[in-house]
Order: structure tokens, then sequence, then C-alpha cells
């Protein structure tokens, strides 16, 4: 574990495993922390793979006051956390907004990228466009940050509870709230990106292996947009969860580990 100045002397925690094989980036969700991806880790880990995990700026551990703090900014967070650690190849699983930021680092990352997951990623778009019919109508992004701004706690519980559509109990919900909690004003900036990204162009263009898992019944990032990523990226395979809400490395554990760990040995 450590930190890494990305702006000036403004850092980012991260942590780094060692595995013999290909390293894989977990990008966590909007506004919670590398932990939400623990019970995948020590999957990856018991499978080999070296593991990179970070808090988005404004997030956890890494600093609050950013310039920045954008989609744009922590995919290239990525990139120097790779670059960071002398890591030449990798693979970036991204969870909600994390999705769009794993499309948006494999794009700078181009030969040094060996494949994408979405976890149920808000990505190619997170709000209705032209010609893309899925998602929330377009500027509820703005409506819903400035409803978090009005009272966070209240409004991040009621988040914690809608992430899982499964019954997950208190301590998770609790366990989630607290690291949204942990998440500073700043980090809404990131937020607001989902009323404006479109990466459709990027997604056609990806030369690599693309996963795009998708709950069934996620009430926070519609399943037609994970359906829509499969279907643009050349090379883009569907998962369907069914009977999941937004976070099924949680609410079905086990498969969503299989899945994954299937994945990363087609990607070698």
């Amino acid at each position: 574990m450590g930190f890494l100045n990305v702006e000036g002397d403004r850092r980012i925690y991260f942590e780094h495993y060692a595995g013999a094989k290909t390293p894989v980036v977990l990008i966590h969700g909007w506004g919670t922390s590398l932990r939400a991806w623990d019970g995948v880790l020590v999957h990856l880990q018991a499978l080999g793979h070296a593991v990179v995990s970070f808090d988005q700026r404004g997030c956890a551990k890494s600093d609050k006051d950013f310039r920045e703090s954008s989609i744009a900014a922590s995919a290239g967070d990525v990139v120097a956390l790779l670059d960071h650690l002398g890591i030449s190849r990798a693979v970036l699983n991204g969870w909600s907004l994390g999705g769009a930021v794993a499309v948006a680092a494999a794009h700078r990352l181009g030969a040094r990228c060996a494949g994408v997951v979405s976890t149920c990623g808000a990505t190619p778009r997170y709000v209705q466009g032209p010609d893309f019919p899925h998602g929330a109508p377009a500027g509820t992004v703005a409506g819903m940050v400035e409803t978090l701004r009005a009272d966070r706690a209240s409004f991040l519980l009621g988040l914690s509870q809608g992430v899982c559509a499964k019954p997950v109990g208190d301590a998770v919900v609790n366990w989630m709230w607290a690291q949204f909690m942990e998440a500073a004003p700043s980090a809404d900036d990131a937020l607001r990106d989902l009323d404006v990204i479109d990466q459709r162009g990027i997604l056609a263009a990806l030369d690599v292996p693309f996963l795009s898992i998708v709950g069934s019944l996620d009430a926070v990032a519609a399943p037609e947009i994970g359906r829509a990523a499969a279907a643009l990226a050349p090379r883009g395979r569907l998962e369907d969860f069914e009977d999941c809400g937004h976070a099924p490395f949680v609410e079905d554990r086990d498969r969503y580990n299989r899945v994954l760990g299937d994945f990363l040995a087609a990607c070698g």
C-alpha cells in the first residue's frame, strides 16, 4: 500500500498485491472505496493474480481537495499508477462509475490493456441521448447531486439500501454506507460527468476482450446500459446475473468470481 502524487502534492491511496499472473486493476464505484472489492481481491489472490486497487480522488483515504475529480482524471490516475508500479500490461475491472473509468483508462493504455470488465458499469452512457434510449433521462444526475447535497447522510443511506436487490443484511448495507460517508463533496464532480459522458466511440474501437456484467434487477445503472456496451465492443461478451441488483460481486459472489476468473484466464 502507499500513496501516489497525481496532481501536484495531492495523493491517491493505493494497494498493490503481488502475483504471478496478469495484474488486475480494481476500480470502485462512485463514492465508495477500494474496500468494496475485498471479496474479489481474495479470490484473485487465490488464483495467483497481482491486484492493484485505489481510492479515487475525494474518496476514502485519498486526498479530498483536488482541483479536478472527474472520470477522466481517475482514468489518468490508473495509467499513472501502472507506470509507478512498473506494470506493462493489466486487465481493468470497474464497478458502476468505475466502469466508465476503466473504459477511459483502456483507451489511454492501448496495447498495455489486456482486457476490460465493466461490472454494472456506467458505460457507454449513463443517461439517454441521441440513438441511445437506455438509462435515466438526460440531466438526471445534476438533480441527483442537488438532492445529495441537501442531505448527504440520508441520501447515501438510501443509496446503500438500494444497491443490492437481494437481501444482504444490515451489516452489508452499513458497510457500504460507511464507505460512502468517507467521500467528500469534491467527489461529486465525477458523478456529474455521468450526465455528459459518451464512450460509444471508444467501445466500438476497443480491441481487447470486453466483459459486461449486469444485474437484471439493477436499480442504479439500468441493465440495458451494460447490454448495449457488450453489443458495441467488437470483442464484447455479456454476463447477465438474474435476480441481482447493482453489486453481483456481493449478491452472487461465487458465480461472479467464477465468471471473472474464466474471463481472466481467456485474457492470458
